[in-house]
């Protein structure tokens, strides 16, 4: 079982930054990759960054490669995505995933942070 905590959401202009968290509890030893997903409103979840934890690979949605930047801290057990450049279409609900060893799909969410970019 795997817990995960996002924090860090809010209110942008746009050109501005914003850093998101998310811990992970639990069961952490069974996670692979964790990653980013969005989903505006009314609009399809989509992936944002992934990043492998054993090594620290990471990639990218087109859309935000040059100006998000995943990274991890295994020793705190999390897992951050650094947004700058924002747009207003990078408006979301951003949600954390966490990836099981061996199991090729998502298995554990977050509860998810508004990200609100005004233009």
């Amino acid at each position: 079982q795997v817990q995960l905590v996002e924090s860090g959401g809010g209110l942008v202009q746009a050109g501005g930054s914003l850093r998101l968290s998310c811990v992970a509890s639990g069961s952490i030893f069974t996670i692979s990759a964790m990653g980013w997903y969005r989903q505006p409103p009314g609009k399809q979840r989509e992936l944002v960054a992934a990043i492998v934890i054993s090594g620290g690979g990471t990639n990218y949605a087109a859309s935000v490669k040059g100006r998000f930047t995943i990274s991890r801290d295994n020793a705190k057990n999390t897992v951050y995505l650094q947004m700058n450049s924002l747009k207003p279409e990078d408006t979301a609900v951003y949600y954390c995933a966490a990836d099981l060893r061996g199991s090729g799909g998502i298995d554990y969410w977050g509860q998810g942070t508004q990200v609100t970019v005004s233009s």
